[in-house]
């Protein structure tokens, strides 16, 4: 199975050139490596998420939701996530702002990830 841990070149500019207006939620589905050098992976994205709270506060990005998953209503019955976070922009280009803000700390947010989703939402 592929992982995905960033967005493609494509990925990315399909985002930036859409059409996409107003307020959107970004859908994260978060499952950590066992091991991200000497600590977890689950703490490791703790220390990202602290890294990133001032470049979400610069573009007033609201956290809607940050949780554990624990059961499946419909489909599956495995849960293969270990976190799901939502976060709420006033546009997409806040979002993109934030992305490529000088020190975003991506490669912390890569090196805890296993695998994720990125899912916009209207």
């Amino acid at each position: 199975m592929q992982k995905h841990i960033d967005p493609t070149r494509d990925q990315f500019k399909a985002i930036a050139t859409s059409n996409i207006e107003g307020k959107l939620s970004m859908l994260n589905l978060l499952k950590f490596k066992e091991k991200a050098g000497d600590i977890s992976g689950k703490e490791q994205y703790k220390r990202y998420m602290a890294a990133a709270a001032p470049f979400f506060e610069k573009v007033n990005a609201k956290i809607v939701f940050y949780g554990k998953p624990i059961a499946s209503f419909i489909g599956p019955t495995e849960i293969e996530w270990d976190k799901v976070l939502i976060v709420e922009y006033a546009d997409k280009s806040d979002f993109i702002k934030m992305l490529t803000a000088e020190g975003y700390p991506s490669e912390m947010r890569a090196k805890a990830l296993e695998d994720s989703r990125l899912i916009v939402c209207k």
